[in-house]
């Protein structure tokens, strides 16, 4: 069976919508099939999935069962990403484009950003015209604003419907072709951390290697840990953990509870430092909470204040590390800079503070369970040396020559 487009819908309120989507794909020559995900009344057009199949994806809830409407709406989401996993891994799924109001896109949007990066997929949504960021995340979701509310095919309804069937037809029709690629990796960076990051990637794009940077901006991580989980990342040099600073801190860019899981579980060449863990991001001075006021603070400009670390938080941020990085079971090595951490971090400059940093390194040699094949290594140089660089490529091809 060759793969289809699979359009989504609440179908008791948007059968009649996402049937003329379903109807616009298949006149540009895509096979399409249509997916009730209503928890209410019966569909208004009979659909190619009903909702009960689609429930039985998580076989282990009663999901038709909830009387709650957002208790119904939750629970047809969890099965609606089993679902259509399970279309994806059998081949069966060349895209997906899905149609709704606000329930609608909260309801389909987690299933998009279940399917691997580059899988095409399309949300025409009332809610694209706002903060996209809880539908999207770090996910490669196109959405499109529906204009007029989904509510019956009008004049505009039905040219934004026929554009958005138009673009996830072409997405389908056209993949990219498989090419002779090079090994992937990844890289955080913040601004403080560049020097050596930009050393790393001289180093490795010579040698074959397709560098990745990310911003170490918490969306950042996830971002890369998305394409770790999606295989498209074969190894990563993870120089900038300061978003678990903000994580464990409260500040306004955090990691995220699951930071390092995927990375951990893909099983991949694996090196990290505890670059930009000196510091937690504020936004303009003003907005630093009130329990921070006699803090070190330094404003890196009009829209971002860093605030320094303290030897206890500092603690804090290794025991969290060395927590995730104990359960990993293929070769890692974290590399610690004894000179400093990020260029703020130096002799002269406003975060330098070698008790502070001492905490972080002690600590972390304290918290984690070396081995074999888990193991810290201490480098006497700042993190911007091009000596460390050097040290983090060196270990990296290691560790990839040894897989």
């Amino acid at each position: 069976m060759s793969a289809r487009v699979y359009a989504v819908a609440t179908m008791d309120t948007k059968g009649v919508e996402i049937a003329f989507v379903a109807e616009r794909v298949r006149a540009c020559g895509v096979e399409v099939v249509t997916v009730d995900v209503g928890t209410k009344d019966s569909p208004a057009v009979v659909p190619d999935v009903s909702r009960q199949q689609v429930a039985a994806s998580l076989p282990t809830e009663n999901v038709l069962g909830h009387v709650d409407r957002g208790e119904a709406v939750t629970a047809m989401s969890r099965a609606l990403v089993e679902f259509l996993k399970a279309e994806h891994t059998a081949g069966r799924l060349a895209g997906v484009i899905g149609i709704g109001g606000g329930g609608g896109t909260a309801l389909i949007a987690p299933a998009m950003r279940a399917l691997p990066v580059g899988v095409p997929k399309l949300l025409v949504s009332t809610m694209a015209s706002g903060n996209v960021g809880p539908y999207v995340d770090c996910s490669d979701i196109t959405m499109m604003y529906s204009v007029v509310d989904v509510a019956g095919i009008n004049s505009v309804s039905r040219r934004v419907l026929a554009n958005a069937a138009a673009a996830i037809a072409g997405m389908a029709r056209n993949p990219l072709s498989p090419t002779d690629e090079k090994p992937t990796l990844g890289m955080t960076m913040f601004g403080v951390t560049t020097p050596c990051v930009e050393a790393i990637r001289r180093s490795l794009e010579p040698r074959g290697y397709d560098c990745l940077v990310f911003h170490a901006t918490g969306s950042g991580d996830r971002a890369m840990e998305n394409l770790v989980r999606s295989g498209l990342i074969q190894g990563v040099i993870d120089v900038t953990t300061t978003a678990v600073a903000d994580q464990v801190v409260g500040g306004v860019l955090p990691c995220g509870p699951q930071r390092f899981d995927a990375i951990l579980a893909a099983r991949i060449p694996y090196v990290l430092s505890v670059g930009a863990l000196d510091m937690v991001n504020f936004g303009a001075k003003e907005t630093v909470p009130p329990q921070f006021a006699s803090r070190k603070l330094h404003v890196h400009n009009a829209h971002v204040t860093l605030m320094r670390t303290t030897p206890d938080e500092n603690r804090q941020f290794a025991r969290w590390i060395a927590d995730k990085l104990n359960r990993s079971t293929a070769p890692l090595t974290l590399l610690i800079p004894e000179l400093g951490i990020s260029t703020i971090d130096a002799p002269g400059q406003p975060f330098h503070d070698p008790a502070a940093d001492a905490a972080l390194f002690e600590e972390l040699e304290r918290t984690l369970q070396q081995t074999e094949q888990r193991r810290i290594k201490r480098i006497a140089r700042h993190i911007n040396d091009p000596e460390f660089a050097a040290a983090l490529v060196e270990e990296f091809l290691a560790l990839r020559h040894s897989c």
